[in-house]
């Protein structure tokens, strides 16, 4: 197939997305048309293009250390000849500006057999309304051959205090980042009381090598029964403008039975609709907590 083709396919496969989630509201809807558009330029050209596609000089990846997207693409990395992947969940902030999506993942270098795992985006928009990636992480698992209900949060017309100072809007990060310290030190204690305490009901967490698990109940019950301790150490935080949305990033030890695996791990955050910014409250919940091997 010549680019012309290729160019063709494209066009033709993003109007025919933007009929299919014709239901699904515009805002929300914006994501993931930006989302899957990015993925079908990785299937019918190549993933390389489909990345630089949608980053810019601040988007970081995870592969697996953090380093600056562009410049790590601009130097041609060992990137999977075939990747494919598909949202599963998406959000977007009251502000616009912010965005998550997540879900399953395939991937192949040219004769080698196919691999499987899960993605993690988080999103920025730039003022000429265009998405890019903040931040990208991926883990790797053995498939699913069930195909994944897309959910998604469509955010609410509700006001929200337009903040114009820095220092107020760093402020506002920092609570984002004492709440994980907090969640951290809680885990020293008591992985299950941590996590009790800060996962939201419907939560997700991303694990090497286990399917996605969601619930909060599903995800404590397999953290017992698998015997994983988990000991985090905040490092960043980025949070939406309108304030209800966040994530936390840093490192991880992992005890699993009689092992010990150093990981990241990547947190997106959710205040309660009736929270105030008090870290005492613990009013922020986690919807997805990805773990991945450094």
């Amino acid at each position: 197939m010549n680019i012309w083709n290729k160019m063709s396919a494209i066009v033709f496969m993003s109007a025919f997305s933007a009929q299919v989630y014709a239901q699904i509201p515009d805002k929300v809807g914006s994501l993931i048309n930006a989302d899957k558009e990015a993925a079908l330029i990785s299937k019918t050209t190549t993933p390389h293009q489909a990345f630089l596609s949608i980053v810019d000089k601040e988007s970081k990846f995870f592969v697996p250390s953090e380093v600056n997207a562009l410049d790590y693409l601009n130097n041609r990395p060992n990137i999977p000849d075939v990747l494919t992947w598909e949202p599963a969940l998406a959000m977007v902030s009251k502000s616009q500006e912010f965005g998550v999506t997540t879900g399953p993942m395939e991937f192949q270098k040219v004769g080698a057999r196919k691999r499987f795992g899960q993605y993690l985006t988080v999103w920025k928009r730039n003022k000429k309304g265009k998405w890019l990636v903040d931040i990208r992480a991926e883990v790797e698992n053995f498939g699913n051959k069930e195909n994944s209900e897309l959910e998604f949060y469509e955010p609410s017309e509700a006001w929200y205090l337009k903040h114009r100072s820095q220092v107020r809007l760093d402020q506002r990060k920092e609570i984002v980042f004492e709440t994980d310290k907090l969640l951290s030190t809680v885990l020293k204690a008591d992985n299950q009381a941590g996590y009790k305490e800060f996962l939201n009901e419907d939560a997700r967490f991303l694990f090497p090598w286990i399917q996605p698990i969601e619930g909060k109940k599903e995800i404590l019950a397999y953290l017992k029964k698998s015997r994983i301790n988990i000991l985090t150490t905040p490092e960043k935080v980025g949070r939406a403008y309108s304030g209800e949305y966040a994530y936390s990033f840093g490192t991880a030890t992992v005890n699993i039975k009689d092992k010990v695996v150093k990981y990241n791990y990547i947190r997106i955050w959710k205040l309660s609709e009736l929270a105030k910014d008090d870290v005492s409250k613990a009013n922020w919940n986690i919807l997805v907590e990805m773990m991945f091997e450094r």
